[in-house]
């Protein structure tokens, strides 16, 4: 059975990692602040939970596993808000949008 969480410790750390390399090269590729905020909150939320479980399945109990829940609602909370105030900023700012199609900012609210 530790053989298995291993496994599946090492796999999520790894997914994790996958996922904060793809977010820095949408920082570096994406055209405009908002394409690369949306890549950072996405890493921020998604590739840290994958870390996090994945440290939790290599040592297992009961107090990290409270922490890990406690982890992942504090980050996906906070990766969220803190991606949609940056990209309001970026927009009441006037930060360009290449390719807009359509802004639900525009009326200023």
């Amino acid at each position: 059975m530790t053989f298995a969480f291993d496994i599946i410790g090492n796999a999520l750390i790894v997914v994790g990692a996958l996922i904060f390399a793809s977010a820095a090269l949408g920082v570096l590729r994406f055209p405009d602040a908002y394409t690369r905020i949306s890549a950072v909150g996405t890493a921020g939320g998604l590739g840290m939970v994958f870390v996090v479980i994945g440290a939790l399945a290599l040592q297992p109990n009961i107090l990290d596993a409270v922490k890990v829940v406690l982890i992942v609602a504090l980050q996906l909370a906070t990766s969220a808000i803190g991606s949609i105030a940056i990209a309001r900023s970026a927009s009441l700012t006037g930060a360009p949008m290449r390719r807009a199609r359509y802004d639900e900012l525009e009326d200023g609210t």
